[in-house]
């Protein structure tokens, strides 16, 4: 859903801000880290453990909005002399700075993962590590995992290795730089074949019947004392990032697999009827010539791909698709312990640093790729980890949720009563006329209830905004 990546400005006293910092004290969500847990981090990152391998010889770079510090993952891509392509991906290493039971990790096990408000963030681990000694800044050597993926010419992966190494980044990237660079033909070899591998990899996950959604981004900004929402449409680099980002953590779900050790995320099949909701009524899409295709157990044909389908009918089926994977993981646990009598998973998590409070997963993987045994302090690990992963992800929704529903409601507190133009993305299974509206204009995602008849899934709809609370943190829509 257009929902997430919310970024609001302003003075620290404006309302609006006021009640997001109040909004933190409800939730209870952590605040400054403990003296200990700053001092070990001082500690750590004057002295980490540093790896026996040295890559820095690589020309890494990274891609990150421009204002990020906190980075994580850098790359280099190059041309194999035999053909094909391979993949150089490296994560900042945790696991150097981070002592198993230490104070850094003691409360990162107790944070489990950022948490993104609007007008801060509230981080994983003390920013003298996050946004220092751990961050693969560029010019700067630091310990990293490395990932060496080699892939044959249609981009898939032939051969995978991954160790602990020192490396150093070259430059800091933007996603708007990148994808500028590479449309007007200006891109070094290394950046421009962020392109060619991104799009045989998307190639590659429509044919297993994935799907990446290209969500707009939600952005609050204050104006003249004022807030005005608006959307961001993701660009084709941030997509053909994903992919490295996505092809580094299935190497990493084989290797764990294969060793019968370790932790995936995994979507469990959608629900009946989730994949059919989000494909658009044929009518929307008849001056395309298009058929629209309602498959029960893949995602692809139903969600959008083609720049002929209306933009509201695109909008719409993208946000039923978002919805459609949320419902999914919903059902179950998205966390799987690895066992190598078990059939592979689908995985769809993050690249494996990203996907812990502590750098177990990586440990898992450079271990089965060595054929070293894991750590014991990996393997002890692991029996918790399923549960703090779902509660980080809980926790994530329901400050999303939240900061959402107070932003949404102070925009349009003074606009009760007036008339929208918006576009049905959701429609409740069993309550036909509840459902959920897009805005064209305020970007606004909200609730619609209250008419007689069902909601038009993907059509435009014209609504009346009702209710609009900042107090209760409530905006409602009804069809006017």
């Amino acid at each position: 859903m257009p929902r997430r990546q919310l970024r609001v400005t302003g003075a620290a006293e404006a309302p609006l801000r006021a009640a997001l910092r109040a909004l933190r004290t409800t939730l209870d969500v952590p605040d400054a880290f403990p003296a200990e847990a700053l001092a070990e981090a001082e500690r750590a990152a004057a002295a980490p453990r540093l790896p026996d391998h040295d890559a820095t010889d690589i020309p890494l770079f990274t891609i990150d909005p421009p204002t990020s510090v906190d980075l994580d993952q850098a790359m280099h891509l190059s041309r194999r002399e035999s053909g094909g392509y391979r993949v150089r991906y490296a994560i900042a290493d945790v696991a150097a700075y981070v002592t198993p039971g230490g104070a850094v990790d003691t409360e990162a096990h107790r944070r489990v993962t950022t948490l993104y408000f609007p007008d801060e963030k509230v981080p994983l681990h003390p920013t003298a590590l996050s946004e220092g000694a751990a961050s693969l800044l560029p010019g700067q050597s630091r310990p990293a995992v490395l990932w060496t993926i080699d892939l044959d010419e249609d981009g898939r992966a032939e051969h995978t290795d991954v160790r602990r190494a020192l490396v150093r980044s070259r430059a800091k990237l933007d996603y708007a730089g990148v994808q500028r660079a590479i449309d007007d033909g200006t891109a070094e070899e290394p950046v421009a074949l962020l392109r060619d591998i991104g799009t045989l990899r998307e190639r590659l996950e429509a044919e297993r019947g994935g799907i990446s959604l290209n969500v707009p981004e939600q952005e609050i900004v204050e104006r003249d004392g004022t807030y005005e929402p608006a959307y961001r449409a993701p660009l084709p680099a941030d997509g053909w990032n994903a992919q490295i980002s996505l092809l580094t953590g299935m190497a990493a779900a084989d290797l764990m697999i294969t060793s019968g050790t370790g932790i995936l995320r995994t979507l469990p099949t959608a629900p009946d009827g989730a994949v059919g909701a989000c494909a658009v009524p044929p009518r929307r899409c008849a001056s395309t010539g298009r058929t629209t295709s309602r498959t029960r157990n893949s995602y692809a044909p139903s969600t959008p791909g083609s720049r002929t389908t209306p933009p509201s009918s695109r909008s719409a089926r993208r946000c039923c698709a978002a919805r459609a994977t949320r419902r999914s993981a919903a059902a179950s646990s998205p966390n799987t312990p690895c066992t190598p009598r078990s059939p592979p998973p689908t995985p769809t998590a993050p690249p494996p640093c990203a996907a812990s409070s502590t750098a177990t997963p990586p440990s898992c993987a450079s271990a089965a790729c060595a054929g070293a045994g894991v750590p014991q302090w990996v393997l002890a690990a692991l029996d918790e980890l399923p549960k703090e992963m779902a509660e980080g992800t809980r926790r994530g929704n329901m400050v999303e949720r939240e900061c959402v529903d107070i932003v949404e409601a102070a925009l349009l507190k003074d606009r009760v009563g007036e008339l929208f133009d918006a576009v049905v993305v959701d429609v409740k299974d069993h309550e036909p006329a509840v459902g959920t509206v897009q805005l064209t204009d305020p970007a606004i995602v909200a609730r619609v209830e209250g008419g007689p008849a069902a909601l038009p899934l993907g059509e435009r709809l014209r609504v009346r905004l009702t209710q609009a609370d900042p107090t209760a943190a409530k905006v409602r829509f009804a069809p006017a």
